[in-house]
């Protein structure tokens, strides 16, 4: 990796415990800082502890306790302008919604098409 590509902030919204820690895992891995919520709420306030904006958000589209995916990234981006990705099961969601406010990776997420849209999104 690039020495300038490194130490990116990543947001991750997912509700799975254990989807959230492995998600961050493999983000740390890549040399990613990440800020992991399972929620938008949750993540909102972690973003404003620290007081940094995010270069990336990832988010699940299911989210049962508040907003859905889509609605969460909107949220963040009312204070962040930055890229997204949602990931989701659902294989009726289409590909980019119309403003191309994300990209979706359908479930489950293989790790080398993860790390492709990372670094489609300047992340990586």
């Amino acid at each position: 990796m690039k020495a300038s590509r490194l130490n990116k902030l990543i947001v991750v919204i997912e509700d799975d415990p254990l989807v959230l820690q492995a998600t961050e895992s493999l983000l740390r891995s890549w040399g990613c800082r990440v800020v992991a919520a399972e929620s938008c709420g949750d993540a909102m306030a972690k973003l404003s502890e620290i007081g940094q904006r995010p270069d990336l958000i990832v988010c699940d589209y299911r989210l049962p306790r508040g907003p859905s995916g889509i609605d969460a990234i909107e949220i963040l981006r009312g204070a962040f302008e930055i890229p997204a990705l949602l990931v989701s099961a659902d294989p009726t969601l289409p590909e980019c919604n119309d403003g191309g406010a994300y990209r979706l990776l359908h479930k489950p997420v293989n790790a080398a098409t993860f790390r492709a849209m990372l670094v489609d999104a300047s992340v990586l």
